[in-house]
């Protein structure tokens, strides 16, 4: 592997606390994040605690803490979780930026909310052609 790769690849740990519905979030967030574009490995650790292999490349670690707290895992907000995750947060956006990926290019950012979307199960799809959709 050249360094550039190595550079690309990021491994990271997400923190979790309590309480929550959902006793083990890192086993769950890892079932989740193992689908999306970018992520190469989960591995819950423990009950709270998640390491995550991504290529930031694709993804970052803002959009995969954004995309879990959206899903309603509670995230640690200790202050040295907060300062770690605005020191990553700030250097993979320095760091994507030299790549040249540009913010809000197509499998960047909302790629993995569009994935999850579509994957729910949801009253929001009309399965009628579009010819079909014009009559009503």
């Amino acid at each position: 592997m050249d360094d550039d790769t190595t550079d690309r690849i990021k491994d990271r740990e997400i923190a979790f606390r309590g309480p929550h519905d959902e006793p083990r979030q890192a086993a769950t967030a890892a079932r989740i994040l193992a689908n999306v574009d970018g992520v190469l490995r989960t591995e819950a650790v423990h009950p709270h605690l998640l390491r995550v292999r991504y290529d930031i490349t694709c993804i970052t670690l803002q959009v995969i803490e954004e995309f879990l707290s959206e899903l309603g895992f509670h995230l640690d907000n200790s202050l040295m979780s907060k300062l770690k995750r605005a020191l990553f947060y700030y250097a993979e956006e320095a760091q994507q930026a030299s790549l040249g990926c540009k913010r809000g290019r197509g499998n960047c950012t909302q790629a993995v909310f569009i994935q999850r979307y579509q994957q729910l199960k949801h009253g929001c799809r009309d399965d009628r052609p579009d010819y079909w959709r014009r009559y009503l």
